[in-house]
């Protein structure tokens, strides 16, 4: 118990290591008496995956645990040992964990709604022409709270106090805004990894209200002077408005509006719509909020000639139609559909050299195709393949009677069991 009081932050961080391994190992635990593995592996599964457990899922668990306990000691007049490194944990992984669901589980790609994605791919849940005004609210209410959190009330004039509240309410408003709109729960799915999405937004309200509560007790506590504002009819009378810190969080409701003002019209300056702050929400597609619809994902095969062809850069390329496999819609050249007919010939002709050629490419088109994710890398690949695009038009020039024929009724349609 000692340990944990002088070293909060490494006592957070083993207990969430024990607590993952625990429950990967009770978990693979179960899988075993259902009969559904070894020991040995489900052993050794259940130890790596340990880490991954602990950091990913039980460590966000604890910290939103430790923000509510937080808030109750604060709520008491008391202030939890360790607390302001437990906030910054929060905000740092809370952050970074979220752009990794993002792109990961939600799989996004930096594009806006007008872009064509291929497969399961969606587009950015916040408009990139107004992301600079969602960065700029979000940094100014973290900005916010470490004025609150860092600099001692003696030192603060009330109405900085209300602004940085006000700073405060902006941000936690737009990160609730954001968790609205990339939160997807179908209705009978037992999904359930979607509400990881709340933890970020309950750590901030909390981190928040206990940010907010130890001001007001601050304020409470310390002997004010007066001095000359006093002398001032109206003066004195904003003086016991603002003296009042029961009453901070309320103006700092009201005073949100004018500083969310300020904020766009020195925005403005810097080349952002006025109405970015409504645009960075709905001019999305995709997603709980938006208005746009975006063109149909294009769906190609994870095999490199359909990845270049789909991939690569028009004028390099040259994608000359769309066309058809296993029945999806797909962008095919003149590179993909010469390929696909030389298979086709070999098939006819050799079946043993097709088995071969058809195994080899298997073991290794599907990983190289992994790999081209940039359109320069299709275009290099669609380069290199150059030279056996031109072997197999002379070797279907030298054995079909109607090589073009062949060539252009690939991917019309016709659905055979082998592609590239």
């Amino acid at each position: 118990m000692e340990l944990i009081k002088k070293h909060p932050v490494i006592s957070l961080i083993i207990i969430s290591l024990m607590a993952g391994g625990a429950l990967s190992l009770i978990s693979n635990l179960g899988r075993l008496i259902e009969g559904r593995g070894n020991i040995i592996p489900l052993f050794w599964e259940g130890v790596f995956a340990a880490p991954f457990v602990g950091a990913v899922i039980i460590l966000p668990i604890m910290l939103l645990a430790l923000e509510v306990i937080g808030l109750i000691c604060e709520s008491k007049g008391n202030q939890m040992r360790g607390i302001r490194i437990f906030d910054l944990m929060s905000l740092a992984l809370g952050s970074l964990y979220e752009v990794m669901f993002l792109a990961v589980v939600k799989n996004i790609e930096g594009a806006d709604w007008e872009e064509q994605l291929s497969n399961a791919a969606k587009h950015t849940p916040i408009y990139t022409k107004a992301g600079v005004t969602v960065f700029s609210i979000f940094l100014i209410s973290i900005i916010g709270y470490l004025v609150l959190q860092y600099v001692h009330i003696e030192n603060m004039a009330p109405l900085v106090v209300v602004l940085s509240i006000s700073a405060m309410y902006l941000g936690i408003i737009q990160l609730i805004v954001l968790t609205i709109q990339v939160f997807e729960l179908k209705p009978g799915s037992s999904d359930l990894v979607d509400f990881f999405l709340l933890i970020l937004p309950a750590c901030c309200i909390l981190m928040a209200a206990r940010t907010i509560l130890k001001k007001i007790h601050e304020w409470n506590t310390m002997k004010m002077e007066m001095g000359k504002i006093e002398e001032e009819p109206i003066l004195t009378l904003s003086e016991k408005i603002l003296e009042n810190a029961n009453l901070w969080p309320a103006l700092a409701v009201l005073l949100m509006f004018p500083l969310l003002g300020i904020i766009i019209m020195i925005l403005v300056l810097f080349g952002q719509a006025p109405d970015s702050i409504v645009k960075a929400w709905t001019e999305t597609s995709d997603w709980t909020l938006s208005q746009r619809q975006a063109p149909p994902n294009l769906y190609y095969d994870e095999h490199y000639l359909c990845t270049v062809a789909a991939g690569g850069h028009r004028r390099i390329v040259k994608p000359i139609r769309k066309g058809v496999r296993h029945g999806h819609e797909v962008i095919v050249n003149r590179q993909l559909c010469i390929a696909n007919a030389f298979e086709e010939l070999i098939q006819e002709k050799t079946p043993r050299i097709h088995r071969a050629v058809r195994s080899f490419y298997d073991r290794y088109g599907f990983p190289v195709a992994k790999l081209i994710r940039k359109k320069w890398q299709a275009d290099v690949v669609y380069i290199i393949m150059k030279p056996l695009e031109w072997i197999f038009l002379a070797v279907l020039y030298l054995s079909d009677v109607h090589p073009e024929n062949r060539i252009a009724v690939q991917y019309m349609g016709k659905v055979p069991e082998y592609r590239h």
